[in-house]
């Protein structure tokens, strides 16, 4: 197969280098030309500094070229700026992976605005917990590959897999997209534990309650099946994503918990950190259902309006007490 995939970070970078392991061509877009030229001349990018790539990877900085390679287009950009990137390629492609998380300004998951920008494109989401690096060294790694066309999501599984990476299906794209959005945000709030000084209990906690908080607002933003935030896109990523020293996410809320200003923290990182940018639109997403998600809440003070996180911890622990209703979380009823 040919794949034309757009963003050249370190996670379209390896997931480009899978592909061409896997015997695929592939066409690699880089916003900018010294990335694209040190993939093409190097075979080595500055998001994956210790990883030689394929022979057969190239790279362009032209999306016109990008086009034209293959009608089976991966998004591998910040969400925020997939609208704008996505009307300026025409004609549409006829299929779409998309292996970015979040949600944007206007509270669309990517599946939304790929329905609003090309309405007849097939539509797929590949999630789960997948660090970049580790896939780039071939370490073992399962992902969810979610479709509402499962028999193109089967022809994607097959040109994925390999002895290291195993993708399984699902049909539940809302719920796959949501889990990626929200887990994104609890795994700031796991950093700011880290940075407060590492509680083990504490962090165990908010993991686990942030699993009931994902699962409850994700069925109530439209989610298929609960049992989906029980899977490799939920529980599986919610877990790397807080627990990992390669988390971006988890490191901007260690270093704000240290005492760093948001700012300085995202100005000296390479990569995007998606949960600072995600949890403003999950927010107003969820009061517009009327959805509680006080984690959440906390991260983005703790963000934006600079809340001491110890005064956070301790507002989060003075909460109302109340059952554990984690069946009714996902859907199941309290008495089983």
């Amino acid at each position: 197969m040919k794949f034309s995939i757009l963003g050249a970070g370190s996670w379209g970078t390896a997931f480009a280098k899978l592909l061409v392991e896997n015997g695929h061509d592939v066409l690699l877009w880089a916003r900018r030309k010294e990335v694209a030229q040190k993939i093409n001349e190097e075979r080595r990018s500055e998001y994956l500094e210790s990883i030689e790539l394929p022979i057969g990877l190239k790279a362009t900085t032209d999306l016109e070229e990008l086009r034209r390679f293959s009608d089976t287009l991966l998004i591998a950009v910040p969400v925020k700026h997939v609208r704008e990137i996505l009307r300026n390629l025409w004609p549409a492609p006829r299929m779409v992976l998309n292996l970015s998380k979040g949600i944007d300004e206007n509270l669309k998951t990517i599946s939304q605005i790929v329905r609003e920008v090309w309405p007849e494109t097939s539509y797929a989401v590949l999630s789960g917990p997948c660090h970049a690096i580790e896939v780039a060294k071939r370490l073992p790694t399962a992902v969810v590959i979610a479709s509402e066309n499962l028999e193109r999501a089967e022809t994607l599984q097959r040109a994925v897999s390999n002895s290291y990476f195993r993708s399984y299906l699902s049909h539940d794209v809302l719920g796959v997209e949501v889990s990626g959005a929200i887990k994104n945000v609890i795994a700031i709030a796991a950093g700011v534990v880290d940075g407060l000084g590492g509680w083990h209990n504490a962090k165990a906690s908010l993991i686990t309650r942030g699993l009931h908080e994902m699962a409850r607002s994700g069925l109530a933003f439209g989610a298929e099946s609960p049992l989906t935030f029980m899977g490799l896109a939920g529980v599986g990523d919610l877990i790397v994503t807080c627990n990992s020293p390669y988390s971006r996410n988890r490191y901007v809320g260690e270093m704000v918990a240290k005492g760093a200003e948001l700012s300085q923290v995202l100005g000296h990182m390479k990569m995007v950190a998606e949960g600072v940018h995600t949890v403003g639109p999950l927010l107003r997403l969820a009061r517009a259902l009327d959805v509680e998600m006080p984690i959440c809440e906390q991260v983005y003070e703790i963000l934006f309006n600079k809340k001491d996180p110890a005064l956070s911890v301790k507002q989060l622990m003075e909460r109302p007490l109340k059952l554990e209703s984690c069946l009714t979380a996902f859907g199941l009823p309290s008495s089983l």
